[in-house]
């Protein structure tokens, strides 16, 4: 409404000026020009003597007197038809770099070219683009932002072009190339000089500065400013229009993206793509970011992950999918980089492998938290990591632990399937002591934690980060054996009990019935049974008892209580443990 009032002001403003410049002649106006509601009284011969257009229109006109000429379609409005007019009757106006454009199209709609007239409007305009409008940069893209509303006759005046040659040319030469003006263009201009910059071979850091000045200042910058995930609201729901819009000029914007992928900042990819996700972008948009991302993920932080996992208000895990696939390309790239050199990928892994691996394992325990994590989830980003980037799983235990804490209502089968993807052989001393006393483990991994301490102790063995694979593999085979060997053992005193209490409640029954002999002679075979099933069993309970690692000196671990993890890990607003 206000902006409707406004121009109707500046109209009634334009009218009024025209008024009195045109009375002013002191001659009667004969013909009323409309340019939409506008009208403007004026003089046949006045606008003839410039315009060839409205030559044509008073002579080819089938009514004896035209009154009434209709320009409504006449680039720039009534506001440029009126400095039109001025120059045809003689009266002096500015011409800025605001208005030239629309001029010099005003000029060749109305025919006022110098063919028809000398120095008439076309060349003057003409003059003032080459001499003033293209000597500066910031004057050039003023010029350049004024065509949009000018297509096509800006474009096949050659104006628009002749603008991305300059501004392109401008960028590739100046050291300290102002990017920052280049965000009051529209997408599809803006993506003209991106494109003609490219093509003169402009600096990696322009382009990059370019495209992050001009997404942080355009509808995107709610979204791409706000990292801290601490409920900047960024996007009205009830405004679909609003976010199409968003959409489209994310996916314009990463379109225009340089090849080189370490161009950007990484906090800035990690940013677009979470608006990626948010605003539901083409898939095609969103690979294009996790590749990025990917390529250059040893050098991604934790926090940055985390950018990419949470929804804006902090509260929500977004789908995690983007984060599985970044891993996923990584590790992929790392396994070709090790085609060429020596040794084998699943034990041996570079330095980058490790630093991600580390990453990794802290991102899960930071979303460890959430409820709406799922075991698969979890599970599925941890084993994309190969088992020879993890010099010690003493990370991947913290957020095992988190998880399990986070999750208390688990069974024991699904903290067994949590727990499988650490290895209980490559946890260091203190968390070895932390895990045998982890109310929160399934039984098989406190039995791994414990017995593989004993196992070192009986064999001597001194405890060494830098263990040969080949002896992790036989010390990992000979525990499994040694546990299984426990399971049969239990397995077998259960047996044994439930024999005693069966032959027990046939003594009873025998008793109740009073029948003398026949108690004395059961009773008899049955202490005889019994003595000779239990020196069977205890024969072997005997023998397979000493692999039992609670025998010396053991703990029973369901009445320890909940331990600090004595690593401490460093504090993230996330962590429990």
């Amino acid at each position: 409404m206000a902006a409707s009032v406004t121009s109707n002001s500046r109209l009634s403003m334009a009218l009024e000026r025209t008024g009195q410049w045109v009375f002013s002649q002191e001659i009667p106006t004969d013909v009323v020009v409309e340019v939409g509601e506008a009208k403007f009284s004026l003089h046949k011969f006045m606008l003839v003597a410039k315009s060839n257009y409205i030559r044509k229109l008073i002579m080819e006109s089938k009514e004896p007197e035209l009154t009434r000429i209709n320009l409504s379609e006449i680039p720039g409005g009534p506001e440029i038809f009126e400095k039109a007019a001025k120059f045809c009757y003689g009266v002096n106006f500015e011409i800025t770099v605001h208005n030239v454009a629309a001029l010099r199209c005003a000029a060749e709609y109305l025919q006022m070219n110098d063919k028809y007239c000398d120095n008439n409007l076309a060349g003057r305009t003409e003059d003032f683009l080459s001499q003033v409008a293209f000597a500066s940069l910031s004057g050039a893209i003023v010029v350049f932002k004024s065509c949009e509303d000018l297509l096509p006759l800006a474009a096949n005046l050659k104006i628009v072009q002749r603008c991305i040659d300059f501004i392109s040319a401008k960028a590739c030469n100046e050291a300290n190339f102002p990017t920052e003006e280049l965000s009051i263009l529209d997408i599809e201009f803006f993506g003209n000089i991106i494109n003609a910059m490219k093509q003169r071979g402009a600096k990696s850091l322009t382009l990059t500065s370019a495209l992050m000045i001009y997404t942080e200042r355009s509808s995107l910058r709610d979204l791409v400013r706000d990292h801290s995930g601490n409920g900047t609201k960024t996007s009205d729901p009830s405004n679909p229009v609003r976010r199409i819009e968003q959409r489209e000029l994310l996916n314009s914007i990463v379109s225009l993206l340089p090849s080189e992928k370490v161009a950007f900042p990484i906090h800035f990819l990690c940013c677009l793509l979470r608006s990626a996700i948010f605003l539901k972008a083409s898939s095609s948009c969103k690979s294009e970011l996790e590749k990025r991302i990917s390529a250059i993920l040893d050098h991604v932080t934790v926090d940055d992950l985390l950018v990419l996992s949470f929804t804006y208000d902090g509260e929500r895990l977004f789908d995690l999918d983007s984060v599985r696939k970044i891993v996923s390309g990584f590790v992929e790239k790392e396994k070709t980089m090790a085609v060429f050199s020596v040794g084998d990928f699943r034990e041996t892994c570079s330095s980058s492998m490790h630093r991600v691996a580390k990453t990794v394992d802290a991102y899960l325990g930071e979303i460890a938290t959430y409820g709406e994590l799922s075991i698969s989830k979890f599970n599925g980003i941890a084993n994309l990591v190969p088992k020879g980037a993890r010099k010690v799983d003493d990370d991947l235990y913290r957020a095992v632990d988190i998880y399990l804490k986070a999750h208390p209502n688990l069974d024991e089968i699904e903290r067994e399937k949590v727990c499988s993807v650490m290895d209980p052989l490559k946890l260091s001393y203190e968390a070895r002591v932390h895990a045998s006393q982890n109310k929160r483990l399934p039984v098989q991994i406190v039995l791994h934690a414990l017995y593989y301490d004993q196992l070192k102790l009986r064999s001597g063995v001194e405890e060494s980060n830098n263990r040969t694979p080949d002896n992790a593999i036989t010390v990992r085979n000979q525990l499994q054996s040694d546990v299984s060997l426990i399971k049969e053992n239990e397995a077998l005193r259960t047996e044994l009990l439930k024999m005693k209490m069966y032959i027990t409640d046939m003594q009873v029954n025998k008793n109740n019935n009073n029948v003398q002999g026949t108690s004395s002679s059961t009773s008899a075979t049955k202490v005889n049974g019994s003595s000779t099933k239990r020196t069977f069993f205890s024969s072997v309970s005997k023998k397979l008892g000493k692999l039992n690692p609670f025998k010396s000196g053991s703990k029973d671990t369901s009445n320890i209580e909940d331990a600090v993890d004595i690593t401490k890990p460093r504090r993230r607003r996330f962590s429990i443990s």
